[in-house]
């Protein structure tokens, strides 16, 4: 068997520079480059491993494999995740990083790739596999167990999860790493330890290991029987309704989907992960469901007696905490490409299989099957009375501290249809997953499964990213548009110094509201008079941060120190206007003039429109705040009407 000579880093790096996953879908084939870029930053446990490995082929050819710089290890994460969301689980990046802190800023990536089922390749350094030099510096000692270090800690974390203590296990790490990392049921973090000296140590590599490999992208088809049964059930119901999540945009079934609720006249309630599934204005999209859903979907939600859910985790919002479902003989299908999912609550019929093929299947067995006129009018009304009260929300008041819902409505219509917004964490998911008006599968990524606060500027920088590869392939062209709290972009915005080394055009609009907005609606719901929740000074008399002058933190300053252009928009009258036409301005930008931050004030008090619907959220069963006890009497009220499971 022909070898080469080289080391495990340089090895690792070539390997990842030939794998390419291809995927068929309808008549459709495609091949792309599994890993078309690493990040990394470097210190002693990778610098003279897998830097020196990087830096040997961009010498030889920059094309055999790009490095990113980026700012902060988990915020290299969060972009390589927004890159594998926007390219639907076809590509993602691998993430090198030091020993000690630079691994562990992994970990909050790690967490959240793996609860969005979404691929990232984590390297890790480790500290010396031969313990030669012990204890190097950042290294973690257990006097209880001498082999765990502080990459142990991915475990959890990770969908997968190697060390290579020996140059020759590097083929079975891998091998296995990626088979996990294309898998569609299986995906999320794919971490590989790789301790220092081993980077560096040389072996002769097979060549059939440096060989070009395809993965294969798995899409199981749906099982006749379950189909079968699927479809009586479906003839059965008066009321069905579809839970459409990430998988159907994942198996590239939107056409189906739309085909199959025109056929059938059943409804579509979407997750998060879901939007885009339909667009907005569908005559049978319901919006979104769940505790930030929309009164339209959690009205047709409460008397349905089948829940088709179709490519969904069923996590706690979208179930409004198990209280969305209320007719006593509702029943449950779920179509997912992961047991765990398709399985969940006790389901009455799980269905392993991809979204789009299942669909294709349960078109051709329902055969002219249609709901009744009623759950037609219904869901006409329904949407109409939501489509009220989001124009309402939308509606400039003229006030100089617009709400948030003025705000969403204004970024909304300035971009264009196949733009992409970003979001992850405060009140502005909620808000968008209710209000956004998306026309377009990709217009849409908001991080909810782990709600990081932080992701929103390098999860957007890594969509952009894909974009640009997309529109350089001859697909769309599409501004990225990030909408970040103070709160989220002070957790994470680094990586506006990456977009302005890289001349990236990302659009932020950072809406400054002087606090956790979201928290502190929720702690005031729960009798907690939104404690903690603002940006004050502390008041010493009463050690508080409730009630003192609020922080001269100036946002946008900051930005500009960053080398980023910044518009400001200044409370007043015309906010709203402004807002537009800023954000239209920041489209014309040229494409490689660098990021652009919009900032604007806000008034946290102002909620969006209610959903009508719960989330449980634990309130103290013994208070002497009177809030809290009225608080606590609304929860028990609610906790009643929870289910123990779906079914």
């Amino acid at each position: 068997m022909a070898t080469r000579r080289m080391t495990v880093a340089q090895a690792v790096v070539e390997y990842l520079s030939k794998q390419y996953t291809v995927d068929r879908v309808g008549d459709q084939d495609y091949r792309e480059r599994l890993i078309p870029g690493t990040f990394g930053i470097f210190g002693h446990g990778n610098v003279a491993g897998v830097g020196q490995a990087l830096k040997q082929y961009q010498t030889l050819d920059p094309a055999i494999m790009p490095y990113y710089q980026g700012r902060n290890e988990q915020a290299q994460v969060h972009q390589a995740v927004g890159y594998a969301r926007h390219t639907r689980r076809r590509q993602t990046f691998a993430i090198s990083t030091s020993i000690g802190p630079g691994s562990t800023n992994l970990l909050t990536g790690a967490a959240l790739a793996t609860t969005n089922r979404l691929p990232v390749l984590l390297l890790p350094s480790d500290t010396f596999a031969t313990r030669a030099a012990d204890p190097v510096l950042q290294q973690l000692e257990r006097p209880d167990a001498y082999d765990v270090t502080v990459n142990d800690a991915f475990r959890p974390l990770s969908r997968f999860f190697d060390r290579v203590s020996r140059p020759e296990q590097l083929f079975s790490a891998f091998h296995h790493g990626l088979r996990v990392l294309t898998d569609p049921a299986e995906t999320g973090a794919v971490t590989i330890s790789l301790p220092q000296d081993v980077q560096a140590e040389a072996f002769d590599v097979p060549e059939e290991f440096l060989a070009e490999r395809e993965w294969r992208i798995r899409r199981p088809d749906a099982d006749d029987d379950d189909i079968r049964r699927a479809a009586e059930a479906i003839r059965a119901a008066k009321r069905p309704l579809i839970i459409a999540g990430g998988g159907v945009l994942y198996a590239y079934a939107n056409d189906e989907l739309a085909r199959f609720v025109e056929l059938t006249g059943i409804p579509v309630g979407n997750t998060q992960a879901g939007v885009g599934v339909l667009p907005w204005d569908h005559r049978f999209s319901l919006g979104a469901i769940g505790s930030t859903g929309t009164t339209a979907a959690n009205a047709i939600a409460a008397e349905a007696d089948l829940i088709i859910g179709i490519g969904t985790r069923y996590e706690d919002f979208t179930t409004a905490s198990r209280t969305a479902f209320q007719n006593s003989d509702v029943k449950f299908i779920n179509i997912n490409v992961a047991p765990i999912d398709a399985y969940k609550h006790g389901t009455s019929l799980p269905i392993v299989a991809d979204a789009r093929k299942a669909l294709i299947k349960l078109n051709q067995a329902l055969g002219g099957y249609r709901v009744g006129a009623d759950l037609e009018q219904a869901i006409a009304s329904e949407k109409s009375r939501w489509n009220a009260t989001v124009d309402a929300a939308f509606d400039t008041r003229f006030t100089p501290l617009p709400a948030q819902n003025e705000i969403i409505g204004a970024t909304n219509r300035a971009m264009d249809a196949q733009d992409v917004v970003i979001c992850a964490a405060g009140s502005l998911p909620g808000d968008l997953h209710k209000m956004w008006r998306v026309r377009d599968a990709f217009g849409y990524h908001v991080e909810y499964a782990y709600s990081c606060m932080g992701y929103e500027i390098p999860g957007g920088l890594g969509v952009k990213r894909a974009a640009l590869a997309e529109a350089a392939a001859g697909g769309a062209q599409r501004d990225v548009v990030v909408m970040v709290g103070d709160g989220s972009y002070l957790m994470m915005h680094t990586e506006l110094v990456t977009a302005v080394a890289e001349r990236i055009k990302l659009i932020v609009v950072l809406i400054q509201n002087h606090g956790y907005a979201s928290i502190g609606s929720l702690s005031e719901s729960l009798g907690s008079q939104r404690f903690g929740t603002q940006y004050r000074a502390l008041d010493e008399d009463n050690h508080s941060f409730d009630d003192g002058e609020r922080l001269p933190v100036d946002l946008a300053l900051n930005a500009e120190s960053l080398g980023v252009k910044v518009i400001r928009i200044e409370p007043g009258e015309k906010v709203i206007a402004e807002l537009e036409q800023a954000i239209r301005d920041a489209k014309a930008a040229p494409e490689k003039g660098g990021p652009i931050v919009i900032h604007v004030e806000s008034d946290p008090l102002l909620d969006a429109p209610s959903s009508e619907s719960w989330w449980d959220v634990p309130v103290s069963q013994i208070s002497e705040l009177e809030s809290t006890q009225q608080a606590f009497k609304s929860y028990t009220t609610n906790k009643n009407r929870q289910r123990t499971l779906l079914g």
